[in-house]
Parts: structure tokens; C-alpha cells; sequence
């Protein structure tokens, strides 16, 4: 039974939440909002912080057949919540995404009307050094509005029933898979009225099995093995088709009927991690992903056709892998991800400092985690916590950096200790999938992990990546956090017009906009009209994401596993690095990440922004193919072009299947006249790809290139 619909909903002191429970309390005079939701977007309650009240009214019978069991399961209570039923007591939660059951069969069996009673609370978390709640982005971030409260009944609640057994929850992962057999590793919670012997049946893609155990009174763990002969794999897009199988698993009394049954649609496939390159089914594949915030700055808002065009906008993007940064979303997500072979990197919900005392809490959320996502086929990796270092963006540039200069490389009970405890939750829950302990720290010794990486943005200017990655390839091993922030194409909700007055303090406090570093690489103060610096902005961006992807891409495996780009679309209207807006509208950098990102790219060593008449120049030439077959008889032609002549280059050959090739070098002397000049690639061959490099002779502020390619 849905209890979801309208609710009633009231702010809460201390004398009302001694009385709201009572069964014959008077609710009528409360506000009414709908559930799921967010109390946020209740009459009166727009800018309430917590505790809120809710009450629902419904009818049962009594009636039940022999053995019947009744439960209220909640699916996700945003953040901390206490729960009553006709008055009595019935429990409390912790953990946004967590589902949480309460068993109310005598309370049921009882009467016919019943008031279901939850008191919930999200306190906003006023230190970034001592949080206390899990819930990562959505209370610490620059995705989303600091000042918006997430607080809610944003999943389902409901009644279930069953049996005098009933299944509490089943973990799925697939720990082997070949063309011969993929191994399902289950675990059950099983809840036994009484104790007695149980018989569990496993169906799962034409294979049956059963087993008998002997169960004691209360909650049982038991796990088993499946396995399936001559499986159809699931893959990645693009390495091949996404097949999904059932996996349905009932419980009986050994001499009784079935009591509980549990479904659930997995992929048969298996994950491995060497360094940071990932093997899927032994094949390994180069991730190319962005980083993907919450659909919806509330994410209860979100529908199931807005999770899955994320996913489609990432697949069009020519992407492998979204990364879900320090949020968990709804399985909608997950399902639309396992459909189209979209990879998915999972964070838990944990973003910069927590305070001390959460590693039980942590720990018990990351096997949850576990619980409610180990069956996708589509998550691919773990990580514990993104970025465990004090960052507060009210603080001067200077002073963050020491921060997390200093949080990077001394021990910190987050990283340390907190950390270590739930990527071992996670490990030990699993053991199916690679698992990060944290993201967006420099390599160390002691801690492996990624790279956030910021050049042109935060630090530096945007052409060192490469010489930097040059100088520390450790840097290089995956890359997954890099871009610069842009103006949006749908941004009339910044009012333009008001140009160059904007409320500049409002689009910083509750926007993202960082402007300090705007005024460092697309100043505004340069620019006469809003939509002209909107487009610098926008170019900017797009520039940066061209050129960091190709220095990736041309390190393939050697020794770049993969990358993110940060990020894909925005929750919410803001000033980000999203590529696109709120309303999913494209920016300039989308289309330069799809062709940065495309099958096959050919690229040259990025010229010099200025060059003096005559320099001496020399460019390497690489194609990159993340094609599975070998590409024969390709030419490669080179063109030098300047106001008033040009030089050709040609090379032929083939191109290995997923390689890296470097096809040779072209060296030349900057033209002599002053001006601007290209250098255009062109692949000729089973594919057709492009690119084109800009340059100035004499002087001149900066170089910048397009890049287009197609596939025939």
C-alpha cells in the first residue's frame, strides 16, 4: 500500500512535538504538501531549517491471512527521522538514501484507521570543518544553493507484507564473468517469525537452484552462489550490447508456501582495476566521463524521463562514464545507466571535513549503499569520500590552497581514519568493483587516488597540463576533475540587463559564480555588452576542455586510465563549470567535448600562442582510436596555411585496434608575415576525423582551435 500523496506538514517546537504522534491529534489546521517531496516547497515553510512534522491519515482492515506480516518501509527520509504509528513508537533513521523497515503487524491487526507520524530533521551544517550529516553535495558544495535545505520524504513510503519470512533486503553483485560463466554472489537478510528451517529458491536466467537452512528467530544473513553457464554479457556502449537478466529469489517454511519473493534486473559482467584503468570482461577501456551532480538541486523534483536524458546526454557527449560526485541518486538513474552501458563511478555521499565520531554511521551507510546498488551492472567503481579536506570558499584563494596543500599531505582523522573505515565497508560488502578510499588528493605514498586538476581555472594557466603531466605522469593516471566555469546559454534569470551591474554577491553566495577567477582569465570589466562576455566566457571554456582531453587522450594507458570533466549539466541555475545548463541547454564546450571525445582523433602538439617570424617550430602528429578493430590504409595530411601561401605534409599507414599512434612530425619556420596562421589535420581512410590549430606571427594575446571530426 502507497502511502504517498498529501500529507500534512507543520514546523516544529518543542510543545507540539510531545503531542503530534497522539492518535487523536488535530492535525486539520496544518499546511499540506505532497510525498515524496521536500518540506521546502511546502506554503510557510519555504525558508524552514527543521524539525518538521508530517502526518498521513489512511484505512486497513484488519483482516490478514495466517502468518501475514505488515511493515512500514521507508525508502529515504532526508536526513534523520522518527517514526510513529497510532501513537506508538516505532523507530528512527539515518541516511538520506537509506530504505529503513518498521514491522506494525499487531498495531494493524488492531484497528481499521490508522495516522502514520514522522518527525524529520536535516540541520543545515554551519561548520565545513565538523559536519555531522552525510549528505555530501547537497549541504556542502558549489553544485548547488548552500542556502536550500534538502530536508524531506523524498522516496516512497509504503506498507509491504509477507509471510512469516520475509526477505529484509538482497545484495546482487556478479564477481566473474566470461563467455563460459558468471558467478552471482547473493547475501539475504532474512526476518524469521520463528525459528525453523527455510528453503530458498534462486531463478536467474533459465538456472534454478534451491537450499535449505535452519534459521533462528529474528534476523539471519545468508549467502549463496549462482552460477550461470554460457552467459550474455553486458558491456559498455561502446564495446558492445547491454543484455539484463531477473534475478528472483523466494523463501518458504520448509513444509509452508512461499512467503517472499524478491526481484531484481542485473548485467552479467565483470569489473577489474590495474592502476586506474578499468577491464571490463578482460577488455579494458578508457574512460572518458564527466562528473554528474544531483538531476535536481531537490532531487525528489527530478522525473524519470529528466534522470535518463542525463544519462543519453553523456552518451551523446561521447561518453563511457559518469561520475556521481558525493551524491546518490534515484534508481531511475542506475536503470537508465545499466540500459544504455553507461559506466558509473558511485561516491558515497561525502564531500571536504566531517566531524569526528561518524564511523560506525559511515561504515553502515556504505554497506547500504551496497545494498541498494550492487546489482547494477552499470556501477563500476566505489569511491568513500571526494576531497577530504577543509575547503570554505569564503576564504581567501591563497588560504585554500594552503589548506589543501597541507590536508593532501599530513594525516587527518577524515582521511585516515573515517576514509579507510568505509572504502573497508565497502571492500569487504563487495569485493566485485575497485574502490577509491578518497578523491582529488595529490599522490602520496600512503593514499592512492585521482586528480583534480585545475589549470587555467583555479591555478596556472591552461596550457601547462601538459608539461605538467610531463614532469609527474603519477598526475596523469586519472584525471577527474578539470574545466573552467562559463556564463549559461539560458541565463535570463541573471538579468542581463542590468549589465555590468549584476548582483555580482548574489550569483557568488547562491549561484557558484567564482568571480575572482573570472577577472583573471574572461575579465568582465573587458567586455561592453553581458551577451559579449557570455560568449568569451563560453569560448574560454570550450578551449580548455578541447585541449585538456587531447593531452589526455594521447596518453592512453601510458599512463592515463581515464578522465572526468567537470561537469556535465547543472541542478540548478548557476555560473559552473557544466558544459550544459539547467535546462539542459548546450553550451560551446558541449559540442567541443563530444568531438574532443569522438571514436577517433587526430591531433598535433598544440602550437605556441605567438610566434616570431621564421621560429623554428616542430609538432608531433598522433591519432587516437578507441575503435576495437585496426583502421588500414589511412593517410594523414598536414596543412601549414598563412595569408598568402602554405606548405602540405602527407603520411600513410595503419592504425592499430584502441591505440595510440604517433604518425610522425612536421617542422617548419613561422611564416614571415605577421598575422595569423592554422595547422589542419585531416584523416583519410575507413574514418574521417579533422582538427584545426590557430596561431599569431608577431603578437597577439592567445591561440585557439576547432576541432571537428565524423565517422563514416
Amino acid at each position: 500500500m502507497d502511502l504517498g500523496g498529501t500529507w500534512r506538514l507543520a514546523p516544529g517546537d518543542d510543545e507540539l512535538r510531545r503531542v503530534f504522534a497522539d492518535d487523536g491529534f488535530d492535525d486539520s489546521g496544518w499546511v499540506e504538501a505532497v510525498v515524496p517531496g521536500h518540506w521546502r516547497r511546502a506554503p510557510g515553510l519555504e525558508d524552514w531549517d527543521g524539525p518538521v512534522l508530517h502526518r498521513r491519515s489512511f484505512q486497513l482492515g484488519p483482516e490478514r491471512a495466517e502468518g501475514e506480516r505488515s511493515f512500514v518501509v521507508c525508502d529515504g527520509m532526508f536526513y534523520q527521522g522518527d517514526v510513529w504509528l497510532d501513537g506508538l513508537y516505532l523507530g528512527d533513521t539515518e541516511g538520506y538514501f537509506v530504505p529503513h523497515a518498521f514491522e506494525v503487524t499487531d498495531a494493524l491487526a488492531s484497528r481499521s484507521d490508522h495516522v502514520i507520524a514522522v518527525e524529520l530533521t536535516c540541520a543545515p551544517q554551519r561548520s565545513r570543518k565538523t559536519k555531522r550529516n552525510l549528505t555530501g553535495v547537497f549541504q556542502d558544495g558549489e553544485l548547488l544553493d548552500p542556502t536550500l535545505n534538502p530536508g524531506g520524504i523524498w522516496r516512497p513510503v509504503r506498507i509491504e507484507t509477507s509471510g512469516p519470512l520475509r526477505i529484509a533486503s538482497l545484495r546482487v553483485r556478479c564477481t566473474e564473468a566470461n563467455t563460459e560463466r558468471a558467478r552471482l554472489e547473493l547475501t539475504a537478510v532474512l526476518d524469521a517469525a520463528d525459528a525453523g528451517e527455510v528453503t530458498t529458491r534462486t531463478a536467474v536466467a533459465g538456472v534454478d537452484s534451491e537450499r535449505v537452512d535452519l534459521l533462528t528467530a529474528g534476523a539471519n544473513v545468508v549467502s549463496w552462489r549462482q552460477d550461470v553457464p554460457t552467459p550474455d554479457l553486458w558491456w559498455p556502449w561502446a564495446l558492445g550490447e547491454q543484455p539484463l537478466v531477473e534475478v528472483i529469489v523466494t523463501v518458504a517454511p520448509a513444509r509452508g508456501p512461499e512467503s517472499d519473493c524478491r526481484t531484481v534486473v542485473t548485467g552479467l559482467r565483470q569489473v577489474r582495476s590495474k592502476g586506474f584503468v578499468l577491464e571490463v570482461n578482460g577488455e579494458r577501456i578508457f574512460t572518458k566521463g564527466a562528473t554528474l551532480g544531483p538531476t535536481r538541486a531537490l532531487l525528489a523534483e527530478a522525473t524519470a524521463a529528466e534522470l535518463a536524458t542525463d544519462i543519453g546526454l553523456a552518451k551523446e557527449a561521447g561518453l563511457d562514464l559518469v561520475r556521481l560526485q558525493a551524491h546518490i541518486s534515484r534508481p531511475e538513474l542506475y536503470e537508465a545507466a545499466d540500459r544504455s552501458g553507461m559506466l558509473v563511478w558511485q561516491d558515497l555521499p561525502l564531500q571536504w571535513s566531517y566531524a569526528r565520531g561518524l564511523r560506525r554511521q559511515g561504515s553502515r551507510q556504505a554497506r547500504a549503499a551496497v545494498d541498494l546498488l550492487a546489482h547494477h551492472p552499470s556501477v563500476a567503481v566505489w569511491c568513500a569520500h571526494n576531497e577530504p579536506f577543509t575547503v570554505d570558499l569564503a576564504e581567501p584563494p591563497s588560504t585554500r590552497r594552503r589548506r589543501f596543500l597541507l590536508g593532501t599531505l599530513l594525516p587527518t582523522r577524515n582521511k585516515t581514519v573515517l576514509d579507510v573505515t568505509m572504502a573497508r565497508a565497502l571492500e569487504r560488502a563487495d569485493g566485485s568493483r575497485p574502490v577509491v578510499t578518497h578523491a582529488g588528493l595529490l599522490p602520496h605514498p600512503a593514499w592512492g587516488t585521482d586528480s583534480h586538476l585545475s589549470y587555467g581555472w583555479r591555478h596556472g594557466q591552461e596550457r601547462e597540463l601538459p608539461a605538467m603531466l610531463r614532469r609527474l605522469p603519477i598526475l596523469a593516471r586519472f584525471v577527474a576533475d578539470f574545466g573552467s566555469q562559463s556564463v549559461p546559454t539560458t541565463a535570463a534569470w541573471m538579468e542581463p540587463e542590468r549589465w555590468p551591474d549584476l548582483d555580482w554577491p548574489a550569483l557568488a553566495a547562491r549561484h557558484g559564480m567564482q568571480r575572482h577567477l573570472f577577472d583573471r582569465h574572461v575579465p568582465p570589466a573587458e567586455h561592453e555588452t553581458f551577451e559579449s562576455w557570455q560568449e568569451a566566457t563560453q569560448a574560454y571554456q570550450a578551449m580548455l576542455v578541447r585541449h585538456h582531453v587531447e593531452a589526455l587522450r594521447r596518453l592512453k594507458y601510458s599512463p592515463t586510465g581515464g578522465f572526468c570533466v567537470s561537469t556535465l549539466v547543472d541542478a540548478q541555475p548557476s555560473v559552473s563549470t557544466a558544459v550544459l545548463d539547467h535546462e539542459r541547454v548546450e553550451k560551446a564546450a558541449f559540442a567541443a567535448l563530444r568531438t574532443a571525445c569522438a571514436p577517433v582523433i587526430v591531433t598535433a602538439d598544440r602550437p605556441r600562442a605567438v610566434y616570431a617570424p621564421g621560429q623554428a617550430e616542430t609538432l608531433d602528429l598522433h591519432v587516437v582510436s578507441d575503435l576495437r578493430h585496426s583502421l588500414e590504409g589511412c593517410t594523414l595530411r598536414a596543412t601549414l596555411a598563412w595569408t598568402g601561401g602554405e606548405h602540405r605534409w602527407a603520411f600513410t599507414g595503419d592504425v592499430p585496434a584502441d591505440s595510440v599512434v604517433r604518425v610522425g612530425a612536421v617542422s617548419f619556420a613561422a611564416p614571415g608575415v605577421v598575422g595569423p596562421f592554422t595547422v589542419t589535420l585531416t584523416l583519410h581512410g575507413p574514418v574521417a576525423a579533422s582538427a584545426t590549430y590557430e596561431a599569431l606571427v608577431g603578437f597577439g594575446r592567445s591561440a585557439r582551435g576547432s576541432h571537428t571530426m565524423t565517422a563514416r
